[in-house]
């Protein structure tokens, strides 16, 4: 059969969208991928790669909270889907970063009051320090109306019907890049679909294969966790076997259940592509000049992500102009209404393509964009509105696709063909030389041999369970295999994610990454060694648990 109505979608608890009207040409979904790597460091009360936490909260997840908030407002249809990955997570939830970030958001608030000063006589510069002020001072209204929990704010949002969250792996793993050791697939699936669910209240019905990275065996940890969809990389769905008769615009389902959407290559060039894509038109904010970098050092000194060197404050005047050096200030009305410009031709370029395709489809198309959530607002500055505007135009224009989850769609249209997907990622090459290459080759020998021995410590654990009972935990106050085998878990989860071969392979913060990369491996030595002799060091195992232990309640047995 070419199709195939699926028993995985006979779930209940799905957000159904009213039906669009017959208007309406397709479906659009829009998907914000939103993830960082876990950064936490205690004993630096400045610490650089701990900023990445700080500007993507105050460029992006804050402005884009305050749009979903004004759709839910004002009872918008559109919907939006959120990837939000287990380590974004933890860090959202830490009490140390949520006062660190307070503090850095009072301190822009002191600076763009600074600034308004200093550009008095300057009119067009004043204005743009104004525009920080007003903007500094509704974000810190807005976080603390969430008591500063984003999490709890992201939860709320998709409660009330605005969003629906999906989980990633739980450090972002490149998957395939795993698939000689199974236990270790299931474990950074198994882990983040835990972590989802105490965050959210709920399990994740989607996953984001970290990087879109997919191969074969990815699906039974998938099908085993209950994750009914996922998106690939174009070419995954246009390789895919039998070839699917619908292309990209139409999930595939796989052998073992879930739905596959592939992402769509016009509307990926028009966001993405630094030539002919949106965020470079000359009228946007420039996201390199700043006063961290244009500003006489001592002045911007307090401010800085890092108490020695320059760097960003966030605080930008110019506008990107052109590719030369020479900038005009930034006339913030003048991008507002290209934002709203552009969200007008993206959505009248998505219905044009949609009704080329009508007569050739036997179903209204789907069209999946996907992107990194911190491209908008922190990239490109004007993003939150272009997606604001985007959210607006399609619910108020019949002629334009309906936004909705994937979730929304597969409870409506849940018959399509069966095919297995080609190996993929949107890495470049469209396969794994990002995170496997010339620079980074290195890592994954140390890999293989962290996931072999984590394998045999559960297996070895499992096999006292069974004779013991149970694993004795240890006297108050004292470290056992328990204790030591989730911090052990962690270790390996850490030195798992693709942001360290990624960091090394652009080279950008590439001795950060290495060091954590030996950092996470070394414990791990060090905690097999201690589990393989049951002597533990309990002082020892402490102070790393209280820097590197992301998940608490990571179960070692999914490494059986």
């Amino acid at each position: 059969m070419v199709d195939m109505l699926h028993p995985f979608m006979l779930y209940v608890g799905v957000i159904v969208p009213h039906k669009p009207d017959d208007a309406r040409p397709g479906f659009l979904i829009l998907l914000l991928h939103a993830h960082l790597p876990f950064v936490r460091h205690p004993g630096h009360e400045r610490f650089l790669e701990e900023s990445w936490l700080y500007e993507a909260i105050t460029e992006c997840y804050l402005p884009l909270i305050q749009v979903l908030e004004g759709w839910e407002r004002d009872g918008l249809p559109a919907r939006l889907t959120w990837t939000l990955s287990p380590t974004l997570c933890a860090m959202l939830l830490d009490p140390l970063l949520r006062g660190r970030y307070r503090k850095r958001l009072e301190g822009l608030i002191l600076l763009a009051e600074k600034e308004v000063i200093r550009n008095h006589w300057n009119a067009p510069e004043r204005a743009v320090a104004q525009m920080y002020l007003d903007r500094f001072q509704g974000l810190l209204k807005t976080w603390d109306s969430h008591g500063g929990n984003l999490v709890k704010a992201f939860r709320r949002l998709q409660d009330a019907g605005v969003i629906e969250i999906i989980t990633c792996a739980a450090t972002h793993a490149v998957l395939p890049l795993l698939a000689t050791h199974p236990p270790a697939i299931r474990a950074q699936v198994r882990v983040a679909c835990d972590h989802h669910a105490k965050c959210f209240g709920r399990a994740p019905r989607g996953i984001w294969l970290p990087e879109c990275a997919y191969v074969p065996e990815v699906e039974p940890a998938l099908r085993e966790a209950g994750l009914r969809w996922f998106v690939v990389e174009s070419h995954g769905v246009l390789h895919a076997n039998p070839r699917p008769v619908h292309g990209l615009f139409a999930p595939i389902w796989t052998s073992s259940g879930q739905a596959v959407f592939g992402r769509d290559i016009d509307s990926a060039q028009q966001v993405w592509s630094r030539n002919g894509g949106y965020p470079g038109d000359f009228r946007y904010r420039d996201f390199y000049r700043d006063i961290g970098f244009d500003l006489d050092f001592d002045y911007v000194q307090p401010w800085l992500p890092s108490p020695d060197h320059r760097g960003f404050t966030g605080i930008k005047y110019h506008a990107i102009t052109g590719p030369g050096p020479e900038k005009i200030i930034y006339d913030r009305a003048a991008a507002l209404a290209v934002a709203r410009e552009h969200a007008a031709h993206f959505l009248e370029a998505r219905a044009a393509h949609m009704r080329q395709l009508a007569p050739l489809m036997k179903r209204a198309p789907v069209m999946t964009a996907p992107y990194d959530a911190e491209l908008f607002g922190h990239w490109w500055f004007e993003g939150p509105e272009f997606i604001d505007q985007l959210g607006r135009e399609a619910s108020r224009r019949t002629e334009a696709p309906a936004m909705v989850t994937p979730s929304q769609y597969l409870a409506e249209h849940a018959t399509h063909q069966t095919a297995r997907p080609g190996a993929s990622s949107w890495g470049e090459a469209g396969y794994w030389r990002v995170w496997i290459n010339e620079e980074n080759a290195w890592i994954y020998p140390r890999l293989m041999k962290a996931q072999e021995s984590m394998i045999g410590l559960a297996r070895h654990a499992a096999d006292l369970e069974r004779t013991a009972g149970s694993l004795k935990h240890p006297s108050p106050g004292g470290a056992g295999i328990v204790e030591a085998l989730r911090l052990a878990a962690n270790e390996l989860l850490l030195a798992q994610a693709s942001d360290w071969p990624f960091q090394i392979r652009a080279g950008a913060s590439a001795g950060y990454a290495r060091q954590r990369l030996l950092t996470h491996l070394g414990r791990f030595d060090v905690l097999e060694a201690q589990i393989r002799t049951g002597r533990f060091d309990a002082a020892q195992l402490a102070v790393w648990a209280a820097e590197d232990v992301v998940f608490p309640e990571a179960d070692w047995r999914y490494w059986v």
